[in-house]
């Protein structure tokens, strides 16, 4: 059965099949704050400024994936992201972030696989869920539920004020 999603050499040099996308006050600085939490690198081509200097489109790579940006508009929704990164040490992420405003949603914490897993709201509000290896070498644990934070701090951050 063929996929009607375009995958490896179907896709443009350089492209994913699926590209996140938030809509937010202050694109430029985002792109600034995933440069120096994620070391992402924005693409400088793709950066599409309207007359009024707010962009209409950004990119920023992250590792081998890339987030789309752009400024809200009059009338237009802010629309966060939710979004999903493997980082090799969460707990720096999680203070580099920090540092540059963003709030700690979930502690790290062991989870299920192997991995442990943290949460950040940046200053725009998206939300980061953070996975890395297991501190300590506890890889291959299972979770069976274990702590409810992980829910927890989710629920709480959702049901909460965005900022």
């Amino acid at each position: 059965m063929s996929s009607v999603v375009r995958t490896g050499p179907d896709l443009p040099s350089g492209e994913r099949a699926l590209n996140p996308f938030a809509l937010v006050d202050g694109a430029a600085d985002l792109i600034a704050f995933v440069e120096e939490v994620f070391d992402g690198e924005e693409r400088v081509q793709a950066r599409t400024p309207l007359p009024s200097g707010s962009l209409i489109h950004a990119e920023v790579a992250i590792g081998d994936s890339v987030l789309l940006v752009a400024d809200r508009q009059p009338g237009w929704p802010v629309v966060p992201a939710l979004l999903q990164v493997y980082v090799h040490d969460a707990q720096q992420v999680l203070d580099r972030a920090a540092a540059r405003g963003a709030a700690v949603i979930t502690e790290v914490t062991p989870f299920y696989g192997g991995e442990d897993l943290a949460r950040l709201r940046d200053p725009w509000g998206n939300l980061w869920w953070l996975y890395a290896p297991a501190r300590g070498g506890d890889a291959g644990l299972p979770w069976e539920g274990g702590s409810t934070c992980v829910f927890d701090s989710l629920d709480a951050a959702l049901r909460g004020p965005a900022g």
